[in-house]
Formats: C-alpha cells, sequence, structure tokens
C-alpha cells in the first residue's frame, strides 16, 4: 500500500452475548449472516452488537518519530518485537547519524531471530 491510500476495512463485528457477557468476534459478509453468529464461548443466540475498540497501524517512521528514547517503558513495550531497534534507530535519529541499509538489516535480523545466524 502506497503513501495515502487507505487500508481496506474488513466486516467483523463485535457482539456481547447476553448470557454469559463474553464477547465473540464475527466477519459478516451478508447482512444475513448476522442472524446466524452464535456465542463462541457458550453457543448462544441472544447476542448484540457493541462498538468494537479501534485499533490503526503505524509505519516504521511514525512510531519513530513518536518514540521518546529517553522515557521509561513498560514491560509491553519490550514483548512486541517490533521494538527491537527502535530506541538505537532513535537515537541516531536525533544525533543525526546515519548508518543506511546496513543498521536496517541488522535490526530486521534481530526481529526475526535470525542474527544468531550470524555468529
Amino acid at each position: 500500500m502506497s503513501a495515502g491510500e487507505e487500508a481496506p476495512t474488513m466486516p467483523i463485528y463485535e457482539y456481547e452475548c447476553r448470557a454469559c457477557g463474553k464477547l465473540t468476534s464475527a466477519l459478516i459478509m451478508k447482512a444475513e449472516e448476522e442472524s446466524q453468529v452464535l456465542c463462541k464461548h457458550c453457543r448462544g443466540h441472544d447476542l448484540k452488537r457493541v462498538i468494537s475498540r479501534v485499533v490503526w497501524h503505524k509505519t516504521e517512521a511514525q512510531r519513530l518519530s513518536e518514540f521518546d528514547a529517553r522515557g521509561r517503558q513498560d514491560d509491553a513495550f519490550y514483548r512486541d518485537d517490533r521494538n527491537i531497534g527502535l530506541w538505537a534507530k532513535k537515537r541516531l535519529s536525533d544525533m543525526d547519524v546515519d548508518l543506511g541499509s546496513q543498521l536496517d538489516e541488522t535490526i530486521e535480523k534481530a526481529r526475526s531471530g535470525k542474527i544468531l545466524d550470524d555468529l
């Protein structure tokens, strides 16, 4: 997808089960399919559609520009492999140092776990 293009939307809806209170997600391609949705937890039919949380993906450049390398990160930050190398990239960017594609290649190897193959 190129810059300026919008991501395609998927008709995935969330439903709350009135019997067990849990959420179920369903892909609805046709309006008539909505009546066939069952709770994935208790198999109940009494569901109501709820407003889903909104999530969007940021580009690497957006994540880098918004990242505070001096700030403290919570544990969840370190469990996300997309954050491997983010601190180094941000610090180098702040110092106007460009290591080119070599740094990107090394970070990608670290994110994919292939960095150990070179040792």
